[in-house]
């Protein structure tokens, strides 16, 4: 296969490919890390216990290496295709403002069909495949931004397309690095959630053929030994939850001195769980020369100050607007009611959902205790019933969300575990 290598930066070079964009190098230092608030390290949540205090007590004690040099990193990949070239503005600007994007920083003008993607051939093949039809608004503007070798922070919904817009790119730039195949990754991508980590993982799989690329999903609340034996057979691609990553890097299962693309997928929950000192531990451990890009349905100060810490002279983009708001596509009805009363009016949603033959409810409750007592009601109006909450064990919430998806008729029951960037259809 071959990729048009138009630049890179040498260990300690810039941001961009073609070497415009330069990285504070000062960011690298042992600015990292000083945080010593304590969380859970483990699987998909945050939140105080004494085993992730522990372990984050223990690292504090850790010296972490500097990154060992590497071959200069090849970023940029992108050359604008003639349909695009010769594209009205006009076009371009009608497409912003259908859209609702803002962008600052450096953006070329966006990837309108996937003919003017400078993808291989097969990977386009794969997209028709598949049925995506045309790239969603944050792919198109995304997919220029991150060929080209840029940072990139990309604010918009849940449904936007968003997994795409980063793998795409990262998986060409592992198959166009000078380095050997199969060995530690190349592409990091950090996520909140074992069940998001796994979606991500599905999306990547679909694409991995048109590179020769392997990837390993990491996350906790399940047993090591499996994926540290993935981890054995070599990867370019890394999807992991924080927690579980950093023991696998502490144990000396995983090293992180080869990955030169990092993405942070869910920036703003990451936070929200208190993964931002793991996140912080996570990025010491990677040469600073890297490409990083930032995913996030909002951009509260705190995910402002992960991108300023981390990123020097990135793109943003914002799709709508930067603050959470209602996915514009879903028609939403509240009903105030009484504690008492919800049984009843739930009961009549359903009699009036379910009567179609494909149809699929979820159901979001409060408490994992709420998600148990709707599941008993759910089942009891006759109706099948699937209950997803932090207590389940992994091995039980994969076949619950596989029976969901695989089924044309029926009704999931979960915690906020499954509120966002969940690909449960």
């Amino acid at each position: 296969m071959n990729y048009s290598r138009n630049g890179g930066s040498s260990y300690g070079g810039g941001g961009g490919g073609n070497g415009h964009y330069s990285r504070d190098q000062s960011r690298s230092s042992n600015r990292y890390g000083s945080s010593t608030t304590s969380r859970n390290s483990g699987g998909a949540g945050g939140g105080n216990n004494k085993y992730g205090n522990n372990l984050l007590s223990e690292m504090e004690n850790i010296p972490i290496p500097a990154p060992r040099a590497g071959p200069p990193v090849i970023k940029n990949f992108y050359t604008e295709s003639p349909l695009i070239t010769n594209r009205p503005q006009e076009i371009f600007d009608q497409f912003y403002v259908q859209n609702e994007m803002s962008i600052r920083g450096f953006a070329p003008r966006p990837v309108l069909s996937f003919d003017e993607a400078p993808f291989p051939s097969q990977m386009k093949s794969i997209l028709h495949r598949l049925g995506y039809q045309r790239p969603t608004a944050i792919q198109s503007q995304a997919w220029p931004v991150l060929m080209s070798g840029n940072d990139l922070v990309g604010i918009a919904q849940t449904g936007s397309g968003k997994t795409l817009a980063f793998m795409i790119p990262g998986l060409i730039h592992a198959a166009g690095q000078t380095i050997s195949r199969h060995g530690d990754p190349v592409v990091l991508v950090l996520a909140p959630t074992r069940e998001l980590a796994q979606q991500i993982q599905n999306v990547c799989n679909d694409f991995c053929s048109s590179t020769n690329a392997r990837s390993v999903c990491v996350y906790g609340g399940a047993p090591k030994q499996p994926q540290k034996r993935d981890i054995r057979h070599g990867l370019e691609v890394c999807i992991a939850t924080p927690g579980r990553l950093l023991d696998f890097v502490r144990e000396k299962t995983i090293n992180l001195d080869r990955v030169t693309y990092l993405v942070l997928d869910e920036a703003d929950r990451m936070l929200d769980m208190g993964f931002e000192p793991q996140i912080r531990k996570i990025i010491r451990y990677i040469r600073p020369d890297r490409q990083t890009s930032m995913f996030s349905a909002t951009w509260p100060k705190e995910v402002q100050k992960l991108a300023d810490d981390f990123m020097s002279n990135c793109s943003h983009i914002t799709l709508g607007k930067a603050v959470l708001n209602a996915n514009q596509n879903i028609h939403q009805i509240v009903d105030v009611c009484e504690e008492h009363e919800k049984e009843s009016k739930l009961a009549k949603v359903l009699a009036a959902v379910m009567r179609e033959q494909d149809c699929k409810v979820i159901i979001f409750a409060q408490t994992k205790k709420r998600v148990d007592d709707f599941f008993f009601i759910v089942k009891r109006l006759g109706y099948p019933a699937f209950p997803i909450h932090g207590d389940k064990r992994q091995q039980e919430r994969d076949r619950v969300l596989s029976e969901f998806r695989n089924r044309t008729r029926a009704i999931l029951i979960a915690t906020d575990v499954a509120a966002r960037g969940l690909g449960a259809y």
